[in-house]
């Protein structure tokens, strides 16, 4: 019986021949001599999705203009393809797959990898074919061995790929569709596009915007807080009173009923002095998510170059799966963890006596491990010395899955809380301190310990000086989204919905993306020009801001949509539902789009600016005074040049870069300020002022 073995890319098939007795390596795949194969085996692989849906011109060729009368694009059977580059690859393979008596699916262990082999197979004809599927969790050889002594029956997981091929197929149609309706519609009210618009990528952009308009449109308000300040032992302290005051008389008024005068010298009781030993446990195991959130959050990567390197390490066998959302282990894992402690804390640089050789639920619950398991270090521990010459990126990130780990085992992270309340003529005014009393697993990572608030002994009864004060503050805006907490935001997207049912379903399918795709949806949205990151702080451009005002209010706008959907998905994926009737909702839905997209528009100004890569709104058309100054790339251009308008303003003059506000000075005063470091052809800098007459740009040196 001849097996073809079929991976998802050449890196995971070199690792699949390294765990055989022989291999041979030739065009496109490798020959396998193996025990497990008395038949012979051939393992290929894929670049990732050798296979694709059509284009929309294929079906129709009225299909490939856009136009709105062509809206909805919606085939009766829908078409995939081979691209060009990929074609001798795909050639290759399927010449083995013909020759095979037996189909091992073995692309990544999930639903994405399970259509990328699919697809594959149903392209070549060979659907036919008896399959096995191999479902592991780690490419050391030990492992990938076991996995192929143990295949599973490949139709089990056909759900999979009816699922990850019903969410393709839903996307191809949400996007072609519902992009172009938007992209016309923007087009008749004057905005450039093109517009593209997705069922996870427009409402985390619309939720993005959200935080985003909210910030913008902040309103400081004053309050008033009642600070006490002590003095015990020599030692100063403060307590807070627990309200908080809108307005200074009502603050006055608190303080004139228990007769206490503002600013005056007082003496206080105290009612409580309470001291507590707690401890902490050291956090979940990392999934995909956490790990790209605290690697933000501490070295300020982006998700994608987290995702990519994570993946790196474990196709080098260093640590396992990458793309889960699972932050357990079972047993299985617990027990080689716990006989490689010695290496591991080797490894780490540390040593300290185990405090937790037994499990405990918080990491460890077999019926928590559905796919896959939280990312772990694998069997084969770095020494030292191998860890210091990783990348510097790799280095991190591996000693981060490193030390969550090994903080599963060691001893709780204890300190002492002490709360104080004390009676000022009958106001209670309150504070808490900590002491750290042992780092336990904190040890294991690099962040700063918190400072220790110490407070005075202190004991109920003690009589105390105390001076109470009325504090005026100001309430403060929300901060803006970093990338890292994109990446929770979008998990955590139902607690943004007011229907308890839709929260719940989000919740369920844990928010919208999927641990693979978060980041990609993220890449995006930057490709798309809709957000820019600067300094890791995340902002929705012009051209985002204008999609955001006209989707608001459509379900487009709001992950309940994507709730819905995902359950639906899942329950494909568990053989609970069918393809043919999510589709057919997908195409209700954009009908009712492209019914009601053109009544919900509103008037949208063209000075959004919707071709524009700055967030500044651009001025006037100083030529035709009817369009608008927007991005065209190289230069600025006018939006009415399709009625004749020509004017442009160069972003670059004399190898100095003109800015957005000089342009727009150029715009509206016809001139600028004296600007520096213009180059003449000789090499010499000099200044000038820039200034606009008959629409193009003179220079003048006073």
């Amino acid at each position: 019986m001849f097996t073809v073995i079929l991976a998802e890319k050449p890196s995971q098939a070199k690792s699949y021949a390294d765990a055989f007795h022989t291999s041979r390596k030739t065009d496109g795949y490798f020959h396998i001599e193996d025990p497990l194969f008395p038949g012979g085996a051939a393992i290929t692989w894929g670049f990732g999705h050798l296979v694709s849906l059509e284009e929309p011109q294929k079906y129709k060729p009225e299909w490939k203009r856009w136009k709105l009368d062509t809206l909805p694009m919606i085939p009766e059977e829908f078409k995939f393809t081979v691209p060009y580059a990929k074609r001798a690859q795909f050639n290759i393979v399927k010449g083995l797959l013909r020759k095979a008596d037996q189909i091992v699916v073995a692309t990544d262990s999930d639903r994405e990898g399970e259509n990328i082999a699919r697809s594959i197979i149903e392209q070549a004809g060979m659907m036919h074919k008896p399959t096995k599927r191999l479902w592991i969790n780690s490419l050391e050889k030990d492992v990938i061995r076991k996995g192929f002594q143990e295949l599973r029956n490949g139709d089990d997981y056909l759900s999979l790929y009816d699922e990850a091929q019903t969410r393709q197929v839903s996307d191809w149609l949400v996007g072609m569709n519902i992009s172009r309706l938007y992209t016309l519609l923007l087009q008749e009210r004057g905005v450039d596009g093109p517009f593209s618009l997705g069922r996870v990528q427009t409402p985390t952009l619309y939720m993005i915007w959200q935080r985003q308009h909210e910030i913008e449109n902040f309103k400081p308000e004053p309050f008033f807080q009642l600070i006490a300040d002590h003095k015990e032992s020599g030692q100063a302290f403060q307590t807070k009173h627990k309200t908080t005051f809108k307005k200074m008389e009502e603050a006055a008024d608190i303080l004139k009923q228990h007769g206490i005068e503002n600013g005056a010298d007082t003496k206080g009781t105290v009612a409580k002095a309470e001291k507590k030993l707690k401890k902490m446990q050291a956090p979940s195991l990392h999934s995909l998510s956490s790990l790209q959130a605290k690697m933000n959050r501490r070295y300020k990567y982006s998700p994608s170059n987290v995702l990519k390197t994570v993946q790196d390490l474990y196709e080098k066998k260093l640590v396992s799966y990458p793309r889960t959302d699972c932050q357990f282990i079972t047993m299985s894992e617990f027990r080689y963890l716990f006989g490689q402690l010695d290496s591991m804390k080797a490894a780490a640089g540390t040593s300290f006596d185990i405090a937790h050789p037994k499990p405990r639920p918080k990491y460890v619950q077999d019926s928590k491990v559905q796919e896959h398991y939280a990312i772990i270090p694998t069997k084969k521990v770095l020494s030292r010395d191998r860890i210091e010459k990783l990348k510097p990126m790799e280095k991190n990130i591996y000693n981060e899955i490193l030390g969550s780990t090994l903080a599963m085992f060691h001893e709780d992270y204890h300190y002492e809380e002490t709360q104080v309340d004390v009676d000022i003529q009958g106001l209670i005014f309150s504070v808490k301190g900590a002491i750290e009393k042992k780092r336990g697993w904190k040890e294991l990572f690099s962040e700063n310990a918190k400072k220790d608030t110490i407070l005075p002994p202190l004991k109920t009864g003690d009589v105390i000086a105390s001076v109470v004060n009325i504090k005026d503050d100001m309430t403060k805006p929300p901060k803006p989204y970093t990338e890292g907490q994109l990446i929770t935001m979008m998990k955590t997207a139902g607690k943004m919905l007011e229907d308890e049912q839709d929260q719940a379903m989000l919740k369920e399918v844990e928010g919208i993306g999927t641990e693979a795709t978060r980041a990609s949806i993220i890449d995006t949205l930057k490709k798309q020009q809709y957000i820019k990151v600067t300094k890791n702080t995340v902002s929705v451009t012009d051209k985002g801001v204008t999609l955001c005002q006209v989707i608001g209010g459509t379900l487009l706008s709001s992950p309940e949509m994507t709730a819905r959907w995902e359950t639906y998905l899942k329950k494909i994926g568990r053989k609970e539902g069918s393809q043919e009737a999510f589709l057919n909702n997908i195409a209700k839905f954009i009908q009712h789009m492209i019914t009601e997209a053109p009544k919900q528009m509103g008037s949208v100004k063209a000075t959004a600016g919707s071709a524009q890569k700055k967030s500044s709104v651009m001025p006037v058309c100083p030529r035709c005074k009817k369009g608008v100054m927007v991005d065209k790339g190289g230069f600025f251009g006018c939006s009415d040049y399709k009625q004749g308008c020509k004017q442009t303003l160069p972003k670059l003059l004399l190898k100095k870069k003109i800015s957005d506000a000089q342009i727009k000075a150029l715009c509206e005063k016809g001139q600028t300020g004296m600007i520096k470091g213009f180059k003449s052809k000789a090499g010499k800098t000099f200044s000038a002022r820039l200034v606009l007459r008959d629409g193009k740009i003179e220079m003048e040196f006073k």
